[in-house]
């Protein structure tokens, strides 16, 4: 699973148009991270993938509001970039932008990387006040609802994230 994080990190972070620490940066990132590391290790999913994921999927977005293209954009980032600080199969790619355009359409997915993307991001709702339902989870991140609607209220210490 080697890639170039820091690079890629740097990158983001250049390119990010929106508040570093805001509702839609890096803290929300390491949090869906997290939840996806943990999800989808159970689930034996792709972790590379999943691991971009919650690098990308957020990294275009122009307003912390309603953008509805910027999962289009983070797959077409995606695209631009691979080979570069990454590099994915074909099927990988297609995964990964795939989880990517369509994260914040309320979907659920038979494809347990693809699911699990979805899982760790709405498992972060909390950092909006919205408890994420069950419905559009898989069996094991429900179960993290609780934990993780706490881990996502709390206020972060910046020091903490470069």
């Amino acid at each position: 699973m080697d890639f170039d994080r820091s690079g890629l990190v740097a990158l983001i972070k250049r390119e990010f148009k929106l508040n570093w620490h805001g509702v839609h940066g890096a803290n929300h990132w390491a949090r869906v991270l997290h939840h996806g590391k943990t999800i989808g290790t159970i689930r034996k999913a792709d972790l590379l993938v999943i691991e971009l994921f919650g690098f990308l999927h957020d990294s275009c977005r122009f307003d912390e509001h309603r953008d509805l293209l910027h999962g289009k954009r983070a797959a077409e980032f995606a695209h631009g970039i691979q080979g570069t600080f990454f590099q994915l199969t074909p099927k990988q790619l297609d995964t990964l932008c795939y989880a990517m355009k369509h994260h914040s359409g309320g979907e659920v997915s038979t494809n347990k990387t693809i699911q699990t993307c979805w899982d760790a991001d709405r498992l972060d709702l909390g950092r909006v006040r919205i408890i994420p339902s069950p419905q559009y989870l898989s069996k094991q991140a429900a179960l993290l609802i609780d934990t993780a609607y706490d881990w996502s209220i709390q206020v972060p210490r910046k020091h903490h994230v470069r």
